[in-house]
């Protein structure tokens, strides 16, 4: 036999499992997984910024290098 309170917090606890199984999923599913792979999706963005952003400053370090080789002679 349970009483009121017993009841309600078996019912709170119930609403509670159903929530983090919706935000944590199974491992694969669920919001926090979803997240984890749209933050790794843009790491990976920025990273191919970045090395892009290098290879620009070399090829213009390499440009200036040629210009100011041929203002001289």
């Amino acid at each position: 036999m349970m009483n009121e309170f017993e009841a309600q917090v078996l019912s709170d606890l119930s609403v509670l499992k159903t929530q983090m199984t919706g935000l944590v999923g199974d491992g694969n599913t669920g919001r926090m997984a979803e997240l984890e792979r749209r933050v790794e999706g843009h790491e990976r963005n920025l990273q191919r910024a970045k090395g892009f952003m290098a290879a620009i400053s070399v090829l213009f370090a390499v440009i200036e290098v040629a210009v100011e080789a041929f203002r001289r002679h």
